[in-house]
Formats: C-alpha cells, structure tokens, sequence
C-alpha cells in the first residue's frame, strides 16, 4: 500500500515517520511543492524551533489556540505534550524547558529537529520528492491513501482543489503579527521591554497579557503576538487600523493610583524622572511622564496634584493608540483558516468528503498563540493521521 503525504513541512515529515513506525511495509512518499523542505522549521524560533511547550498555567487550552481548541483537547488524550517530548528525546534530541515552558533542543538550533527527521525519513526508505505541485485529487491516484500537511494557505485560491472537492474552507488570514503604530514618541523607545504588559481593543474582550517589546515600527512581544492571534480576523476586516489600549504595569487603575501615591509618599523631594513605579524602564517611564504632564514632568513628587497623579494613573493602565498596520514575525507566517473542522471525521481527521484523504497540521482551521504551541499541533495531529491510515491499512 502506498500513502502520499502532500507536504514537505513540520507537520508532513512527523505523520510519515510516525506512519513508517507503525507499519514498516507502508510504501511512503512526500511531495513538496518547493524545492526545499522544513523551511519553516529552520526559522521558528529564531532559528532555535520552539518545538513545544510544557503547557504548565494553560487551564483552558483556548487561552492558546483561538481556534481548534475543542478538537485538540480530545486529540491531546492520543498525544500530547508529553508524548511529543518523549518522542523527541527517544530520537535522539535532547530538549531543554525554558521558565515560560517554552521547549526548545538543547542544542539550541533549529537543524537539530531537521536533522532528526532527515535521518529518520532515510532510515525508513521515506522517499522525499520536491518541486512536485498537487493541484488537483487526480494527481494523487495512485496512492492508497493521502495526508494533506500543505500548511497555512496565504490565500483561499491555495486551497481550491480542496474545496472542489466538497470541504468547506474557512477564509485564511494572517494571525500572529506584530503591529505597526506611526508615533514617533513610541517608536523612539525602540528595544525598551515592559514586562508586565496587557494589550487590549477597545470596544471588545480581545486582550492579551505578557512581555511588551517596543520596536522601530511599533509593538511586538508576547503580548502583541497573542492578541494578533486572538484578534486575527478582526484586525483582517478592519485592515489593520483599530485602536490599540496598553496597559503598561498589568494592574488595574486604582492599583496604579495606589502605586503612585505610596511612590509620592515615600519620595516627595526626588524629581518625578528619578523614581520609576512598577518597575518601568526609565526610558519609558519618562515619555509617559512628558505625554502626561508636558513641562511639569520635570517636577518633584510633592508637587504633584490629585488630578494629575489620576491622569499618570490612567496612562499606566490605559494608554491609547492607533494601529498603521501590521508586520511579520521573524520570517515566520501562520494562518488561521483553512480546512473547516466540520469537514473532518474529529477521531481520525479524515474528510467527510473523500475516503482516505487525511488532514493535519496548520491547513486545518487550527492555530494558536507563540510559545511552541502550533507546533505541538502540527505533531498531535500528524500523529493522530498516522495512526487512523495504520488502522484502516490493517498493516
């Protein structure tokens, strides 16, 4: 028996060695429709390939994956987090955990992770096939069965033979982006970090918490990547131009006010730029004073009056921008959008539509948020394909 896997990627080489383990006499081929593969895996990471993530404080798995978050909580039962660090480290990558359970190859270089799964695909005779295009089903006669883990799709055009062949696809649009701001006073901050952050859009329940990194553009870290996530389709259908809320201190406003007064209380002779409250770099902390208070930012703790100690309150808690856009993230391109759900048997992944084609990893309507997290989706769901096409095979 012969299975195609569509798919040159983190998701396709996983399922085919998986696949090869659990039934040695499956004849497996990769088509890749570049002439390069795990392209995307070198660059994750920074080039290190944040591969998982512990999962350690995730108590809703919504709180990473926007979207897919049902199905993955079932298929988590199969293989989860543990298994793929198990399974890693049984094929000779040794890992490492990070104090935000990040995991990375101890290595700390992404051609670890490749170089794994290159070996492994020659160790089981995984023919790897490049430059090959599938554009239509009938292209994949031959095969007996066939994986789809083409990735996220830029445009809904990339997934039209599937939709022809009756799935419902979800429109694709970036998630996972950091965010333009056209402020110079901002932008001047380039590398200042506040560590506490929380990124919200006004007007809704989007909001994101974590490490703010300002840049040369705008705003990136952790808690701008998350909320580009979470809001993916809603920035899509405002074009990247909403209203952006930071909370630079990560308390609420009567928590600032009360931080400010205890600074004003036990400093009131220092200059206001002397002492940072929170822990603000000083960089920071003196633009939000100048943006606040103008030339009175130059002044001592005791004279400042109620009403501007609420106002400095208030820019700590909820300081107001316009977005200008939005920018990539290290090279790296995920979607949400792409094969719907519903069109999938929940147990299997395999489509409702044609018998014996397979789905897993980012073409499916299945994202999540940066920490390693779209990996260990890639895996549970490659993992999960690999053992349906070993059942029905009967191999």
């Amino acid at each position: 028996m012969r299975t195609a896997v569509v798919g040159g990627g983190a998701a396709g080489f996983f399922l085919a060695v998986n696949l090869k383990e659990m039934a040695p006499q499956m004849e497996v081929t990769i088509l890749e429709r570049s002439q390069r593969v795990l392209t995307k895996v070198e660059v994750s990471g920074g080039g290190r390939c944040n591969c998982t993530n512990t999962f350690d404080g995730v108590g809703d798995l919504s709180q990473v994956y926007p979207r897919g978050h049902r199905l993955l909580k079932r298929l988590f039962r199969q293989f989860g987090c543990r298994d793929a660090y198990q399974w890693f480290e049984r094929h000779g990558v040794r890992l490492v955990t990070q104090d935000d359970g990040c995991v990375f190859p101890a290595s700390q270089d992404s051609h670890t992770i490749i170089d794994c799964f290159l070996s492994e695909a020659r160790r089981h005779n995984i023919k790897i096939c490049t430059g090959k295009k599938i554009e239509t089903l009938a292209d994949l006669a031959d095969y007996d069965y066939v994986a789809v883990c083409t990735g996220g799709s830029p445009r809904a055009e990339g997934l039209r033979w599937l939709a022809d062949a009756g799935h419902e696809i979800v429109p694709p649009v970036p998630s996972l982006f950091t965010l333009s701001i056209a402020d110079e006073a901002l932008t001047a901050l380039m590398g200042t970090v506040a560590e506490q952050a929380q990124t919200m859009i006004p007007g809704t329940k989007l909001r994101a918490d974590g490490p703010l990194l300002i840049t040369h553009w705008g705003v990136s870290g952790p808690a701008v990547l998350r909320l580009s996530s979470y809001a993916a389709r809603h920035l899509a259908e405002a074009g990247y131009k909403v209203p952006l809320s930071i909370n630079w201190v990560g308390l609420r406003e009567p928590e600032a006010l009360s931080a400010l007064q205890a600074v004003m209380e036990q400093n009131p002779q220092k200059q206001l730029q002397s002492v940072r409250p929170c822990g603000l770099p000083s960089r920071l902390w003196e633009s939000l004073l100048r943006k606040t208070l103008g030339e009175r930012a130059t002044n001592r703790w005791q004279n400042l009056n109620q009403k501007e100690l609420n106002r400095l309150a208030n820019v700590l808690t909820n300081d107001g921008y316009m977005t200008a856009g939005r920018a990539a993230f290290r090279d790296e391109f995920v979607t949400c959008g792409g094969i719907a759900l519903t069109s999938v048997n929940p147990a299997t992944l395999e489509s409702r539509h044609v018998p014996n084609l397979y789905f897993a990893g980012e073409v499916l309507d299945i994202d999540g948020v940066t920490g390693g997290f779209n990996f260990q989706a890639a895996w549970t769901t490659a993992y999960t394909v690999a053992r349906a096409i070993e059942v029905k095979s009967g191999m």
